[in-house]
């Protein structure tokens, strides 16, 4: 493989665009060509960053010399078009969720690890600054014994976003980062969905999880909020901490009674406010560290950060909320399904 990787961008569309624009300002990485159905838009982009468009996602696989790709596209299309990628012998990004389902997912990563492809989902959050110096506190035990972990992913509708609900298209984020952060399984949900403004889909999640950990996740999720917000917190023996997305801030809420002694030494003493904390973190964009992630894991062969199986398993939950939201009856099915699904 060349000192310089070459790569690709299936689907230009608002996401698509970035792709293209991080990859072609990448050091050790080229951008050779840009797909997408719409052709000028296709054009644009191609004379922006001085590479070859295409209409044809198949011609550009067959013309080019490639050595990654991003498929940035509907969900619907994310399984032909990955599986065209994979065939071809080229190593891939796909935006999440990996698939449309769970089926499609699984045997996109049996065919990539056929082909002795690498492939990689893009669950950016886990490349949001807040969020790995949060897993390396709590990792590090500086909040003890975590009892509760909440998540807030809310904002308004975007329009564009027509053949999968919020659950899908944002849950999946929330349902990776849940299982990074804590990593135990779900044993209990209860769910409440429903649809306000969305024309086919569910636009509202308000979830109760329980871990087997013992852990309680409360998630609150939805495309009906005017302004964004992106935020979790994480509360422990020894305070919250607060992680907000959107300006990269992790904030500590120190439990003031817990500074110098154990939790089992609080039984009467309780919690108190004590001092908050600002950690120090570098702001970097998510998405050149996750493209650079990728490219690096391809140039230097090492499995990506998000594997395949990491997607699917979020996939796999995300569509257990929507099940248990649309037939309550189910989660004893449900849940044993999901706790049993073979993993590689």
């Amino acid at each position: 493989m060349s000192a310089t990787l070459r790569a690709a961008v299936i689907g230009v569309g608002s996401m698509g665009r970035n792709h293209a624009r991080v990859y072609a300002s990448m050091e050790g990485v080229d951008l050779v060509a840009v797909s997408d159905a719409n052709q000028t838009i296709a054009e644009q982009t191609a004379y922006m960053y001085r590479c070859s468009a295409y209409t044809d996602y198949r011609e550009l696989l067959d013309r080019e010399d490639l050595d990654l790709v991003s498929v940035v596209v509907p969900t619907r299309d994310h399984y032909r078009i990955a599986a065209e990628v994979i065939n071809h012998g080229v190593a891939l990004l796909i935006e999440k969720p990996i698939a449309a389902t769970v089926a499609e997912g699984r045997d996109l990563i049996d065919r990539a690890r056929h082909r002795g492809v690498p492939l990689t989902v893009g669950h950016i959050e886990r490349f949001n600054p807040a969020i790995i110096a949060l897993k390396e506190c709590l990792d590090c035990q500086e909040l003890g014994s975590v009892f509760q972990i909440a998540v807030r992913r809310v904002g308004p509708f975007p329009a564009r976003i027509v053949d999968v609900g919020v659950v899908i298209d944002l849950a999946t984020h929330d349902m990776d980062i849940l299982n990074y952060l804590i990593g135990s399984p779900i044993d209990r949900m209860h769910v409440e969905l429903s649809r306000h403004v969305h024309p086919h889909h569910e636009d509202v999640l308000s979830a109760l999880l329980h871990f087997e950990s013992g852990v309680i996740g409360t998630l609150d999720i939805n495309w009906l909020t005017p302004t964004k917000i992106r935020e979790l917190s994480v509360i422990g023996e020894r305070g919250m901490f607060v992680a907000n997305y959107l300006t990269q801030d992790l904030t500590f809420y120190e439990n003031d009674l817990c500074r110098d002694k154990a939790w089992h030494e609080l039984a009467v003493l309780g919690v108190s406010e004590g001092r908050m904390i600002r950690q120090k973190i570098q702001r970097r964009e998510p998405l050149v560290e996750e493209l650079r992630s990728f490219s690096d894991a391809v140039r230097y062969q090492r499995e990506p950060h998000v594997r395949g199986e990491d997607a699917l398993q979020a996939l796999v939950m995300a569509n257990r909320l929507v099940e248990l939201g649309t037939h309550p009856q189910a989660l004893p099915v449900l849940l044993e399904r999901a706790v049993n699904m073979p993993m590689a």
